[in-house]
């Protein structure tokens, strides 16, 4: 069970008494990284006020961490395990994301239970059990609005075949110049401050909206400047001066940049000026009333003074600052750099978050906010029902009997809808788009020695001979590696471009006519013999014969073409013009030039690998938004 929530705790509960998990039954695993917080009792039946703050999953923490507390998760184990002492189950306190869960991980399962609160997060399972070949059972609620989907690798949708809502941006100059609201406040935090000292720039945040027009252009650019010297200040990450500087750039000096622009402030415009902050003054209030970061930040449903938010900034700066040299210190010569991404379950990002947007509500004179209020709001959480939640993970395991049976034929996406009749709708699975990004493609596995193996040698050795490609490109999670104007990667080690066997390569058909649907490449790692006196084994070797496809051209333009008698070569040419042109949110275009430009781009998460079979069950409830959106935190 990938997170023990809202329907995760009722997911447990029924497989359980259905009889998973028992003798002859295999075992169902749990994974959850989230804490038991006050507001999920209401809905996480599994749980009481006393496991508040305590881990909602365990794959072996620290000793002290078991001997002093039992995790979350071991809290959700023990709970089920109630109803029925011979039920077999395995807990992990761990992020889904994390490496140990690869492909081969996902294969020993029958059957993957979805139940995610977060878009990233459902992705990323929905990519693990396509290249796993293994069933998911995805699924949602948001009020009393719920739904159920079952995913089969080559029989049905994946959660990727259609289009999932666009998150809501906010105009960045009312974001870094005029806030008037709390949430203001939490954007500037979350997707400019600590993306701009511990991740990527703002021109990557999705939450602000950086197109310029002809009132915002001068000021954007601005803004621009701005984060260019918080990049210098990043630079003395680590040092004493570290956080003075961070904090007077951002809560004093740029503030006093936005005061003495006058017609800001106007009396027509009805904006009050803006207050910067001292940092020597608010130091010295902090430590005469002896505030204590750490007890601070366990009072999460108070609202914080202005000393205390100072106090918890300065804390959760520190550690954070920590976490990063840590990582820095610890990746391997060559890979790319670490960074660090807001989680709202990450007690550091979230202290951070909490306390900078409280001390910019302290200087536009906004409402300061408790850390619990600005943690919904930070990860856009919907308040969950708990009926919706029993009736949408009853649904889930009668849909597990018929994919269980392989009855794919009977099926069903399923919709709880809030109308007056509370009406239960369903209808038959549809078949995978062709066009889908993720499902959409062919997939081969190979075995690597990452030891020897370059980018050449998968271009030479697999892709042009004996797959045939000619004119294509390669792209990975972390941005474009190779096209034909593009080869300077070529000479370089699969490992040096920050590839493993957590990785996913996207081979995409670049010919005018006729071109092939997309390849997506998997690993297994493995030290390939090379003998003294004879010519070394191929770095990169194929597992498998592999067939790929040619894209199916959309239905309309098939038939307009039997009307006009065109070949199909030339219905490509027309659909596609003089030259097919990837999607840019398909293949990382923006990545492929900011490659070309010799920059590096973080890897954002792992799609991993594996190959083996065992008997099994697992569950999902921790990450996921679309046309239902889970909100379980």
């Amino acid at each position: 069970m990938v997170g023990a929530g809202g329907i995760g705790c009722e997911l447990l509960k029924n497989l359980v008494l259905t009889g998973f998990g028992t003798t002859g039954l295999g075992k169902i695993t749990i994974v959850d990284l989230d804490t038991i917080d006050l507001s999920n009792l209401n809905r996480q039946f599994l749980f009481r006020h006393e496991h508040i703050k305590k881990y909602k999953a365990d794959v072996g923490g620290s000793y002290r961490m078991l001997r002093c507390q039992l995790s979350f998760i071991q809290v959700a184990k023990e709970a089920a395990q109630s109803f029925n002492p011979n039920v077999r189950m395995e807990a992990h306190h761990k992020n889904i994301k994390d490496p140990q869960f690869n492909i081969d991980w996902f294969r020993q399962f029958d059957l993957v239970f979805n139940a995610l609160d977060n878009l990233e997060a459902r992705r990323h399972v929905n990519k693990m059990c396509l290249a796993a070949d293994v069933p998911l059972i995805e699924s949602g609620t948001t009020g009393f609005n719920g739904q159920v989907q079952v995913i089969k690798r080559g029989e049905t949708e994946c959660y990727d075949c259609n289009e999932k809502e666009t998150p809501k941006t906010f105009p960045v100059c009312t974001i870094r110049s005029t806030p008037s609201q709390a949430i203001h406040c939490i954007v500037w935090a979350k997707s400019y401050l600590f993306a701009e000292i511990f991740g990527t720039s703002e021109d990557d945040s999705t939450e602000l909206n950086l197109t310029p027009d002809a009132e915002n252009v001068a000021e954007i650019e601005q803004l621009k400047k701005e984060a260019q010297a918080l990049k210098h200040i990043r630079a003395s990450m680590g040092t004493k001066e570290f956080s003075r500087r961070v904090f007077e750039k951002v809560f004093t000096e740029d503030i006093d940049r936005l005061r003495s622009m006058e017609d800001m402030w106007s009396p027509i415009t009805l904006r009050r000026k803006p207050d910067p902050l001292n940092f020597d003054t608010i130091t010295e209030a902090a430590l005469a009333n002896r505030l204590d970061g750490i007890r601070l930040e366990d009072q999460d449903q108070k609202v914080w003074t202005l000393e205390e938010n100072f106090t918890v900034f300065q804390s959760s700066l520190k550690r954070l600052s920590d976490q990063l040299i840590r990582r820095r210190a610890e990746a391997q010569e060559g890979s790319t750099p670490p960074i660090l991404t807001f989680d709202k379950d990450d007690k550091d990002t979230l202290d951070f978050v909490a306390a900078a947007s409280n001390l910019r509500s302290q200087i536009f004179d906004i409402e300061r906010k408790t850390e619990f209020d600005i943690k919904q709001m930070a990860g856009n959480i919907i308040p969950a029902i708990a009926t919706t939640n029993a009736i949408t993970a009853g649904l889930c395991v009668l849909q597990a009997f018929k994919v269980l049976r392989n009855d794919y034929k009977n099926a069903r996406m399923i919709f709880l809808t809030n109308s007056a009749d509370r009406v239960i709708s369903s209808e038959p699975l549809s078949k995978p788009k062709p066009d889908c990004p993720v499902c959409g493609v062919c997939r081969c596995h190979l075995v690597v020695d990452l030891g020897r193996a370059t980018l050449e040698d998968l271009v030479e050795g697999v892709l042009k001979d004996p797959l045939g490609y000619e004119d294509f490109s390669i792209s990975s999670d972390a941005g474009g590696l190779y096209d034909p104007d593009f080869d300077d990667n070529l000479p370089k080690k699969l490992t040096e471009l920050g590839l493993s066997i957590d990785s996913l390569l996207t081979v995409i058909d670049e010919q005018d006519e006729e071109p092939r649907v997309n390849l997506v490449l998997s690993f297994s790692a493995e030290k390939l013999p090379e003998e003294p006196n004879s010519e070394p084994t191929a770095p990169v070797q194929m597992t498998e014969n592999v067939v790929i496809p040619k894209k199916m051209l959309p239905e309309s333009t098939q038939t307009a073409a039997g009307q006009n008698g065109h070949s199909h070569a030339e219905q490509i040419n027309e659909v596609a013009g003089s030259k097919r042109k990837r999607d840019a949110t398909e293949v990382g275009l923006d990545d492929l030039q900011a490659k070309k430009k010799g920059k590096v781009t973080q890897q954002n998460g792992h799609i991993l690998n594996g190959t083996s079979k065992d008997e099994g069950i697992m569950l999902g409830d921790d990450d996921g938004s679309g046309a239902i959106l889970i909100d379980d935190d």
